[in-house]
């Protein structure tokens, strides 16, 4: 089930009102990072068993079993790599933060083997140079996602050093 997605994708557009609406693949990948993450920094299990969930509602316990897995080391890549602290929305919110967006595009880009874009994103992401773990994991999930017909538009692909610094008006956590 590849997904269309005409909109335009960054903080100003999630954060508008009239917001596109945001894919089953998206939510997949953004949602799980902000979940998986928010488990990893506080401890609480319930952070991953709602990942779990989501992952079962939309791919089945099977393809789900993969995909967490590769999200779970993704992850753990980002926050170990990262130079600060990730930012994630809480669990509830409907749009996603510059971080989210970010990784977001980074997996978008591995789909559709834009490397520099990919690159990129990490470097934006983590701050650090040292983005070959968070490269391969960004990788490997992109790919499991693809095994399991989850394919980001290219459309979620963004300019990171836009998402970087964006206008002070422009967005809203």
């Amino acid at each position: 089930m590849s997904e269309r997605h005409d909109g335009r994708f960054g903080p100003t557009a999630l954060h508008q009102r009239n917001r596109p609406k945001i894919s089953p693949t998206a939510r997949l990948v953004g949602v799980g990072f902000r979940l998986w993450l928010s488990g990893c920094k506080t401890g609480d299990v319930s952070c991953w068993e709602k990942a779990w969930q989501l992952y079962v509602s939309l791919l089945g316990p099977r393809s789900a079993q993969a995909a967490v897995s590769e999200l779970s080391m993704w992850v753990r890549a980002v926050a170990s790599s990262a130079a600060r602290d990730i930012e994630v929305n809480p669990d509830t919110c409907p749009g996603f933060c510059k971080d989210e967006c970010l990784a977001i595009a980074m997996i978008a880009a591995c789909q559709h083997k834009t490397c520099p874009a990919m690159r990129a994103c990490a470097f934006a992401l983590i701050e650090n140079s040292g983005v070959e773990p968070v490269v391969d994991q960004s990788e490997s999930f992109a790919m499991t996602l693809v095994a399991v017909d989850q394919v980001l538009s290219p459309n979620y692909i963004v300019n990171a050093a836009a998402l970087s610094n964006p206008p002070a008006t422009g967005y809203v956590q």
